[in-house]
Order: structure tokens, then C-alpha cells, then sequence
């Protein structure tokens, strides 16, 4: 049992305010602030901001133990994690250019579903996203393919392991077993298949709609697929490795004793350690690797873990006074605040409310209970957190990434409100909606 579960604090609604402001700050800064929000050190010095009050306030009613858990024992294994992933598969570059048939890009797509959950969204998504870019680089109908890039690739396809999605990294850090994850595979199977087709039907009109010149230039500038860096494969096995197997299941001492839990962290370090030594520069120049976009989420998660905790201890505390009971509310409420806030403080916050939910605010061990909370309940937060993540840009952080790269290609991508409209609310929305109605 965690600290965060074992506390009964009466926190007061306004004391959310900070975290309701840094959430704020994530969703409307690049797009009214977009230059200076751009700058890491202005998302830092935001995060302290608005995290310093906070930490104060918690420290005056006693709780200093509460801050430390928190950023201990939570954000420095998500960070942890997040940057060896990101090290790691940024470590590995595919080069290449061949035909932009349907077929082809359909086929880069599911692949990039199946590898999602394997090294993460943001790694799956960087890795592909512009050897994707570079095979459709002769066609003229292009922006599809990156809006289902986005929905597929960066979002659901990593529903299947605690290392596919932050939010799913931080429940499994909550308790869920590694393997537990394994169950959605219907769901996993349900959706990427159908966005796949719906891809598929969306590509193939439109490569009928091309320039006959666009069709036999893509057919004569063909250049091989090629893999550098594999390495790096075998570094990200040991990542895999350390998350499936060194944990409380295996390891008795890392549930007697909570330091023990940095034996895993430690040995996702030396992974990715071992990547920066053995991969040769011109890889990661090729990549175009920098740590701005790892820092960047530091820095904002940094202040987020900070402000949520009076948001969760509040839920925590007030759950049967929300309404929220149902699996299907459960999803539909975590999905709509991961669409336009972030989808991992959104998991963790609904988590702690089911917590709440049950006697006594405890953490229930026990047949049909996972991480403390209803089965089916912490199913509906993952499906709502993970699927969601792709309905605006700021969903989740991949999203931003593959749009940036794709602007940088000269590829004009919907506005904001624009991506919404055109794409994710008349694509992907019901297909979520068929997705509670099926499996909730």
C-alpha cells in the first residue's frame, strides 16, 4: 500500500487550484503563448510556480511525507522510464523510402501499433514517423495518414503493457501487474483493427485521387528499407526485462522495503547508459536526436506531480459525493479529461476516486481487484485514459511530437479545433463509443 492510499487527508477544493492552473498552462500555452511556451525554461520555472505553494501547504499540515512519496517513489520512476525509452529508440533510426501504396502504409501503421506497447508510444512514434513521412513524401493526399498516425501509433496502440503508455506505466507502478495489462488485448485488437481499415479505405481514395505524375515519381525514387542501431533492441529487452520481472511479484524485498523498488529504476538506467555508449553519433544526428522534448517532460510533470496531490487527496476523500460509479462513466469521464488535459494525472486522479469509492477509502486486495480497485472500474480508466489521449493534440505527448515533425516537413496539419472537427470526432469517437458499448 502506497503512502497516497494509506492517508486520509480533508483537503479543500481550492486547494486543486494549482493543478487545475498547471493543466491549464499545458493546454492553452502553445497555443496562445506559443514562442515563450516553447522555451523548457519558462515550462520549469512555471512548474515551480505553481508546485512551491503547494509543497508548502503540505508540509504545513504535516505531510512532507505525502511531497516525498510522491516524487520519489512516482515521478522519478516515470521520468526514469520515460527517458530510457526515449534514449533508447532514439538510438535506433530506419532509413529508407519505398512506394506509398495503401497496402505499405497500412502496414507501417500496424506495426507501429504492435511496437507501440513494446517501446512505448513516444518511441514507436518517433521511430516511424519519418520514414513514414519520407515514403509518402511524393504524394499529394497526405495528411490522413499522420492524423491516423497520430490516433493509432502515438495513442491506442499501447494499450497493452505498462510500458505502451505513461498512464498505464503509473498504475502499474500502483499495484497492476505487468501481465494484468495482457487482458485488453481484445480491446487493443478491436480498435487498432478498425482504424487500420478505416485507414485503409481512407488512403485507398485517396491514392486514387492522385497526380499520375505523383504515382510514377513515388514508383521510381525508391530507396530500401534499412535498420541502424540495433543495438539498441537489446537494450530495450533489458528495459522490458526490468519492468516485467523486477517487481513486489518476483522480488518479496521490494514490497518489505519501498527503496528496494529502485532496483528496477536502477537497472532501466544502465539500459539506458549502455545505449548512449554503444550507438554510434551519426544515428542519433540521423535521428535527429536532442533531449529538448524529454525535458520538456520533466520540467511539466515535474510541477504536475507537485499540484495533483491535493486533487487526489480530495477525490480520494469525496468520491461517493462525484456520482462516478459506473465502468461506463468511468471511461468516459477519464477519457474527456485526458482528450484536453493530459492523460496520465487524469488516470492517476481517477484511480485515486475509485480508491475512494471503496470502505473506507482502502486499498482492496483480493479476487477481482487490481491495484486496489474494482477489475472492470481500473479497465474503464485505462481504455478512457489511453484512447482518449488522442482525441485533441495535448491528449498525449506524442501527439504534439508527430505533429511538429510533420509541420517541419512542409505537411499542413488541422489547427487545433481543426483536428477535432475533421478528424477526431467524427473518426475516432465512435469508434470509442463502440468500444464501451462492446467491452464496458
Amino acid at each position: 500500500m502506497t503512502l497516497l492510499s494509506a492517508t486520509n487527508v480533508n483537503m479543500p477544493l481550492w486547494a486543486i487550484i494549482p493543478f487545475v492552473l498547471m493543466l491549464l498552462c499545458i493546454a492553452l500555452g502553445p497555443l496562445f503563448f506559443e514562442h515563450w511556451w516553447e522555451k523548457n525554461r519558462n515550462k520549469l520555472l512555471v512548474s515551480i510556480i505553481l508546485g512551491i505553494p503547494v509543497a508548502g501547504y503540505l508540509i504545513a499540515l504535516g505531510l512532507p511525507e505525502l511531497l516525498a512519496h510522491q516524487l520519489i517513489f512516482d515521478y522519478l520512476p516515470f521520468i526514469i522510464l520515460l527517458g530510457a525509452l526515449f534514449v533508447i529508440t532514439g538510438g535506433i533510426h530506419l532509413k529508407g523510402d519505398i512506394q506509398a501504396k495503401p497496402w505499405i502504409n497500412t502496414s507501417f501503421l500496424g506495426i507501429g501499433a504492435i511496437l507501440a506497447s513494446i517501446m512505448g508510444t513516444t518511441g514507436a512514434a518517433m521511430l516511424l514517423i519519418r520514414p513514414v513521412i519520407r515514403t509518402n513524401n511524393a504524394r499529394k493526399f497526405k495528411v490522413h495518414t499522420i492524423l491516423f498516425f497520430i490516433a493509432i501509433v502515438a495513442n491506442a496502440g499501447g494499450l497493452l503493457t505498462p510500458l505502451g503508455d505513461p498512464p498505464l506505466f503509473m498504475l502499474y507502478l500502483k499495484g497492476a501487474e505487468f501481465t494484468w495489462f495482457f487482458h485488453m488485448l481484445p480491446e487493443w485488437a478491436f480498435v487498432n483493427a478498425v482504424l487500420l481499415l478505416l485507414y485503409f479505405i481512407a488512403d485507398s481514395y485517396y491514392y486514387k485521387k492522385e497526380p499520375l505524375e505523383n504515382i510514377k515519381f513515388d514508383k521510381t525514387n525508391v530507396e530500401p528499407l534499412g535498420l541502424k542501431g540495433n543495438i539498441n533492441f537489446l537494450f530495450l529487452a533489458g528495459v522490458v526485462a526490468s519492468v516485467a520481472f523486477l517487481n513486489e511479484h518476483y522480488l518479496p524485498i521490494m514490497k518489505e522495503n519501498r527503496w528496494a523498488g529502485f532496483i528496477r529504476e536502477g537497472s532501466i538506467v544502465s539500459m539506458a547508459v549502455l545505449s548512449l555508449l554503444f550507438t554510434k553519433k551519426p544515428i542519433r544526428e540521423a535521428n535527429k536526436f536532442s533531449w529538448g522534448p524529454i525535458l520538456e517532460v520533466a520540467f511539466l510533470f515535474f510541477g504536475i506531480f507537485i499540484t495533483m496531490i491535493p486533487a487526489l487527496e480530495y477525490l480520494k476523500t469525496n468520491a461517493h459525493d462525484l456520482g462516478i460509479n459506473s465502468n461506463a462513466q468511468y471511461y468516459y469521464a477519464t477519457g474527456s479529461l485526458s482528450a484536453f488535459l493530459d492523460n496520465t494525472p487524469t488516470a492517476l486522479a481517477f484511480h485515486q476516486l475509485a480508491l475512494g469509492m471503496n470502505p473506507g477509502g482502502e486499498f482492496i486486495s483480493g479476487a477481482g481487484y487490481v491495484a486496489g480497485v474494482d477489475e472492470m472500474i481500473l479497465t474503464a480508466i485505462c481504455l478512457g485514459a489511453v484512447l482518449f489521449g488522442a482525441m485533441t493534440y495535448i491528449g498525449n505527448g506524442p501527439n504534439f511530437m508527430v505533429k511538429a515533425i510533420a509541420e517541419e516537413s512542409k505537411i499542413k496539419m488541422p489547427s487545433f479545433f481543426g483536428y477535432m472537427i475533421k478528424f477526431s470526432v467524427i473518426v475516432l469517437l465512435p469508434v470509442y463509443i463502440l468500444v464501451q458499448l462492446i467491452f464496458l
